[in-house]
């Protein structure tokens, strides 16, 4: 392993259930995910596979999609 970040709310600070771990080899990663995957931690099965990119976001200030602030054109009365 070479290096691990669990992924925490920036409000209140608790995990959001998911992390990270950066493996050195490919190898090293493919034999952790074919491991872990499906396995049990804390009576919970866990998902274990690659990261896939971000997608990207739309929308103004970076708040595209449903329950964004404002956008679309719509008028409230």
């Amino acid at each position: 392993m070479q290096s691990a970040k669990i992924i925490t709310d920036r409000d209140t600070g608790r995990s959001k259930g998911f992390g990270f771990v950066e493996m050195a080899k490919d190898e090293d990663a493919e034999k952790a995910i074919a491991a872990m995957n499906g396995t049990s931690f804390m009576d919970r099965t866990i998902t274990v596979n690659e990261a896939r990119p971000k997608p990207e976001r739309s929308g103004a200030g970076g708040r595209g999609g449903r329950g964004g602030y404002g956008g679309g054109g719509r008028s409230w009365k």
